[in-house]
């Protein structure tokens, strides 16, 4: 099989062979000259002032297909290296995989866990993963089509260059942006698209979990993946006014067609190979799956899956355990995790419109006034509200709008559940849970709806994190509540993105450390299992890197009954696009979950929490010494693209919750993701090293080498840091009419680097060489589309401020900000 490098280059040429037939040979000379002389001015560290200037003479037609050129050379790099993770994950081997299912049981035993122990340890936890949309996938499905049959052709015929070229031909002719912006529908359908593949690998990773258990433990067991599906997308309703009631009513639906159609097909493959009739009387198997069959049709989902489990135990029972075990796998797989509702659909709404709907309902009740009461004062009346049975509407009583939008939803979800069983409506999560007032408010709306939920609070900020194991105390004592939670479990959601918005890096994460720590203690002092939700990005200012070093980072002894990760839209394409990715991807996320969960709590060193505590204040006063200056936003606005990001139909929802035009009412997602395009990528990293100072050299050391949280941070830090480029952040610093806070973020990067660099005693990512590869391969030639960027954003703020962008800019603006995503792999 070719190599990496032969496999990129086998693609550039393909791609510099369509460039001078459809676009010509003086364009394609123009290409050239900009890619090896942006190439060569980095391998010198030259003046690249000439560069910026012969790019800003580049006719607007021209720029635009110069970004798409170099785009699309991003597209095809990163199918090559998909193509060699495939192979190398494929490589036959005798020694242990690295972060796989016999390491992660190995370290159990290593534990002092025996198989009995091991097998009720996996019995008891779940890792859900759960789907939420992003703005920077943004690709329309034939252009990600047409990748995959590039992919393919690379797979199956490497050397038919012809067939590649004709593939990359049929992409640079495909228009690649779509001229709406995109709705909640096509946002859900882009998503769905992922499950398929990973449907399709989940019967070999449980056999794998099973056969790796035996060899590890010496005895066989029966055993389920320990995971769960879940979504966003048609659910989560904070600051998307697209997503109404309406829209999540029908995204159920849509999941329970799909769920249908999906096990009705397993169902009717498993009929087809179940012929034996071991007594000679009869096919024994195809009458239970016909009663299978009967149930599915006629929406019977308990008879539905109680019929699949009958099949399985009436193989084993009348001695065909391999077509239990291989053939009838599939379907049970397909039925215990999917089952008739596909994915376990979210609902979040920001806890200020709950609010505002339970206090519309306690006025039509005759209770006003409530949303100017205290606290104090609210938990008394939801609590005397809760203690009744009555609906706050009369039957037959059409809701006003403000209340049918938050109790819309609920309903939708209670008649999913009705049609599609338990699971089809997942979690109610309220954003910006501050008191204890937002949780019950929410069960007064559930009782009002008719449907059965626990509230999930979300804390975001580094107050709402500070704060979250006094508010759960608190509602974990008072009786109303526990008589709706029951013995379920209690899930809280903690946002990796706002904290870091709002107190920076390493104040964010170990805000997040210690809200997890304090709440386990809560909760374990309440008698009351829990499960942490873990609202991730890919990038590292929101909590991004590798899944199994996020888990295996967070505080011995939180894990509780597992995890649940949000996976954003751009990392659904990396990682679940191929099923040999797909499956490496879920084993190594249920490696760092059995190694996390399987760990013993330790007391942490008094020195370790108080330096880390000293630590996070310096630099989050550091940070926000940043971001709070005055004249700090119209820099932020000036050097990224974050205006242009706002106007551009990149995505459903609106970049800014409502509210004044500040930083408080900016999305992380476009936060961190204009942050990326400049290459500054201060959410990763700034303030640390003052941070690092606090701690001083020796302390910080003894983190890195012994605590895996720390280890993590550093670690992540490294991979910022590293992707940041001060270089083309000084090109966007001219776009600012005064740079000294870009002077003042250049000299902090440096100083971040050299601290960073001292603690691990290397250089960065010295621990992961292939990455390190990887993005000094990739940095030449996203130059190129930085620079023009650059340019385009200088011609766009010259227009007036309500005067439409012309066509070819508009475009040009959109494939450079998804050229530099393609190229940087995690942007948001």
């Amino acid at each position: 099989m070719p190599t990496l490098n032969e496999t990129v280059d086998l693609l550039g040429r393909c791609l510099g062979t369509v460039l001078r037939e459809q676009e010509g040979e003086t364009f394609y000379q123009l290409e050239e000259r900009i890619r090896l002389e942006t190439k060569r001015l980095r391998e010198a560290n030259a003046d690249t002032a000439p560069m910026q200037r012969e790019l800003a003479a580049v006719s607007v037609a021209d720029a635009e297909k110069l970004v798409r050129a170099f785009a699309t050379y991003f597209l095809l790099i990163n199918l090559a290296e998909e193509h060699s993770r495939v192979q190398r994950v494929l490589e036959p081997s005798t020694a242990q995989r690295r972060e796989g299912f016999e390491q992660a049981l190995a370290a159990l035993k290593e534990e002092g866990l025996d198989a009995a122990a091991a097998k009720a340890l996996l019995s008891s936890l779940t890792l859900g993963l759960t789907f939420t949309t992003h703005p920077t996938e943004m690709r329309r499905r034939t252009v990600r089509q047409h990748l995959e049959q590039i992919s393919k052709v690379l797979f199956e015929h490497p050397e038919a260059s012809d067939h590649i070229t004709a593939h990359v031909e049929a992409l640079w002719a495909t228009p690649w942006l779509r001229h709406r912006q995109p709705t909640v529908r096509d946002e859900v359908n882009g998503g769905l698209a992922y499950l398929d593949v990973i449907a399709a690998v989940l019967p070999q990773l449980e056999r794998d979990l099973e056969a790796r258990f035996a060899k590890v433990f010496g005895t066989k067991a029966e055993l389920k993946l320990p995971l769960s599906l879940h979504s966003w997308m048609g659910g989560d309703r904070d600051g998307n006014p697209s997503v109404t009631p309406r829209a999540t009513e029908e995204t159920f639906a849509l999941h329970a067609e799909r769920a249908t159609q999906a096990l009705r097909r397993q169902t009717d493959e498993a009929f087809a190979r179940f012929s034996q009739s071991p007594d000679g009387e009869g096919e024994p198997f195809r009458v239970l799956l016909r009663e299978v069959q009967k149930a599915l049709a006629a929406g019977e989902t308990a008879a539905t899956t109680a019929g699949i489990e009958r099949v399985t135990t009436a193989l084993r029972a009348q001695r065909q355990p391999r077509t239990a075990d291989v053939l009838a796998r599939p379907l049970s797989v397909q039925a215990r995790i999917f089952g008739t509702h596909l994915a376990s659909l979210d609902v979040r709404e920001h806890s200020a419109l709950t609010g505002q709907a339970v206090a519309e309902l306690l006025t039509r009740a005759g209770v006003n006034g409530y949303e100017k009461l205290t606290e104090a004062k609210k938990v008394e009346v939801l609590r005397r509200e809760l203690a009744t049975r009555r609906p706050l509407l009369a039957v037959g009583e059409q809701a006003p709008e403000v209340v049918e939008k938050v109790v819309g939803p609920l309903r939708a979800g209670r008649e999913a559940r009705a049609r599609s069983g338990h699971d089809a409506f997942g979690a109610y999560i309220i954003s910006m849970s501050e008191q204890p007032s937002d949780l019950l408010e929410t069960l007064v709306l559930a009782r009002e709806a008719g449907v059965d939920i626990v509230p999930v609070p979300l804390f975001e900020t580094l107050d709402d994190l500070q704060r979250a194991p006094d508010i759960m105390r608190t509602v974990l004592e008072l009786p109303e509540y526990r008589a709706v939670l029951r013995d379920q479990i209690q899930e809280v959601m903690i946002g990796y993105s706002d904290s870091n918005k709002d107190g920076g890096f390493l104040a964010a994460n170990w805000a997040l450390h210690e809200a997890q720590r304090q709440l386990t203690e809560v909760f374990a002092a309440a008698k009351v299992r829990h499960r942490f939700f873990h609202g991730r990005g890919t990038s590292i200012g929101r909590g991004g890197g590798p899944m199994a070093r996020a888990l295996l980072g967070q505080p011995a002894g939180t894990v509780g009954t597992g995890v649940r990760i949000t996976e954003q839209g751009e990392a659904l394409q990396d990682k679940y696009s191929h099923p040999t990715l797909a499956y490496r991807n879920l084993e190594q996320a249920l490696y760092g979950l059995i190694l996390a969960a399987g760990r013993q709590a330790k007391p942490l060193d008094p020195r370790w929490l108080e330096g880390m505590g000293r630590a996070a204040a310096v630099s989050s006063r550091d940070y926000r010494a940043l971001v709070q200056a005055p004249g700090f936003l119209p820099f932020f606005e000036a050097v990224t693209p974050i205006r242009e990001i706002s106007k551009l139909r990149i995505a459903s929802r609106p970049v800014r919750r409502p509210g004044p035009s500040q930083l408080s009412t900016l999305r992380a997602i476009p936060w961190v993701m204009s942050w990326t395009q400049c290459r500054a990528i201060i959410p990763g990293w700034y303030g640390l090293d003052v941070g690092l100072d606090a701690l001083g050299v020796e302390l910080s050391r003894e983190l890195y080498a012994q605590w895996p949280f720390f280890q993590s941070v550093l670690d992540n830090a490294q991979m910022a840091l590293a992707k940041s480029d001060m270089a083309l952040f000084r090109a966007y610093r001219s776009l600012a009419p005064d740079d000294a806070m870009g002077a003042q973020i250049e000299q902090r990067f440096h100083a971040t680097v050299a601290k960073v660099r001292e603690v691990v005693e290397g250089e960065l990512l010295s621990k992961e060489p292939r990455l390190a590869k990887s993005i000094l391969l990739r940095n030449p030639y996203i130059d190129p589309i930085h620079r023009l960027q650059v340019v385009l954003l200088r011609q766009a703020r010259a227009l007036p401020a309500d005067a439409e962008l012309p066509a070819h800019l508009e475009n040009a603006l959109l494939l450079s900000l998804h050229g530099i995503a393609a190229g940087m792999r995690n942007t948001g």
